[in-house]
């Protein structure tokens, strides 16, 4: 068994090939914006239609031809509450189908960095908060992503067992609740965030008299706009190693409410405010220990209510061509 070797972390080489699975997502595609900006000019991605990362033989054949350098892993099959709860299986079968193809093909293809991304989810529901790396598998998940949760927790223990078996210097990143531009906001897979967006942006437009929200809208959570999540993982890149994964968010969280009245003022909605307390809150609170982030010089840039702001400005100029 080969253990981990002396990695030093330095700038990645702008030329080399560098594959973002899941490029044409939320998180996929900023991260593609920011490497454009960055210098690098050989960036690789496929669709779901021309690449099915389920089917391994088609993957093992993609990195055989294309042999990327670097490798961001933002592929997944993603969703909110509703989804979660209503599909497990597809969220699990899915998304552990996804990273073993991705990850199996790249190690035996010779990709020298790789980021795996993650969730927050796969903290503990009732963890120390903020919650810190070494929570993980510290006790039970939220019950209605648990699916979900489990899969990314395989994945970084991929990552660890990649590290220590062939000593490759690969990392994991488990950001918070993101947001921004490429994001879906359809009702059936969306986030709290993009569903608030739509649904405020509707009351205003039609006039509603009141908008009903799921829950109490006392949990607090934690938003990161998605272009600060793409700066985060390049940076963590060329200046972080090590087997633990990496909280990426913003050190600071509000409650649902309180976001709820951020898309009302940004979307220009002043009707009523409800809450329909038979729909599940999901976890109380989930603020991530971002330490580990800071120290290897790394914070968020964008404020929330400029995120969101610049994320209703998108989605009225991007209403005909999004996921809703």
């Amino acid at each position: 068994m080969t253990t981990e070797t002396n990695f030093v972390p330095g700038q990645l080489d702008r030329k080399s090939t560098f594959y973002i699975a899941g490029h044409r997502g939320l998180v996929g595609s900023a991260i593609w914006r920011k490497l454009e900006a960055a210098g690098f000019n050989n960036l690789v991605g496929r669709g779901s239609a021309e690449l099915d990362l389920k089917d391994r033989d088609a993957v093992f054949q993609f990195f055989a031809e294309n042999k990327p350098r670097y490798a961001v892993l933002a592929a997944a099959k993603v969703g909110g509450i509703l989804a979660n709860n209503t599909y497990p299986v597809d969220f699990l079968s899915e998304n552990l189908r996804i990273q073993v193809n991705v990850l199996d093909a790249a190690v035996e293809h010779g990709v020298e960095r790789l980021l795996f991304l993650g969730s927050s989810c796969i903290y503990p529901k009732l963890a120390e908060q903020p919650i810190r790396e070494d929570s993980l598998l510290t006790g039970h998940l939220e019950p209605t992503n648990d699916a979900y949760a489990i899969a990314k927790i395989a994945g970084i223990i991929h990552i660890q067992a990649i590290r220590r078996q062939y000593g490759l210097p690969w990392i994991s990143a488990m950001p918070t609740n993101l947001y921004g531009p490429g994001d879906n906001f359809s009702p059936e897979g969306s986030h709290v965030l993009p569903a608030l967006i739509r649904r405020y942006d509707e009351a205003a437009k039609s006039g509603a008299e009141f908008v009903s929200n799921w829950g109490t809208g006392t949990p607090k959570r934690e938003f990161l706009h998605v272009d600060d999540m793409a700066a985060a993982c390049l940076h963590l890149m060329e200046n972080y190693d090590g087997p633990s994964q990496v909280n990426v968010g913003t050190g600071s969280d509000v409650s649902i409410k309180e976001l709820a009245s951020l898309v009302a003022e940004a979307v220009g909605y002043q009707g009523e405010m409800k809450w329909d307390t038979s729909k599940p809150d999901g976890t109380p609170r989930k603020l991530l220990d971002v330490s580990k982030l800071t120290e290897a010089g790394w914070s968020a840039k964008i404020g929330l209510e400029e995120g969101i702001r610049s994320t209703v400005k998108w989605y009225m100029q991007n209403l005909a061509s999004i996921r809703r």
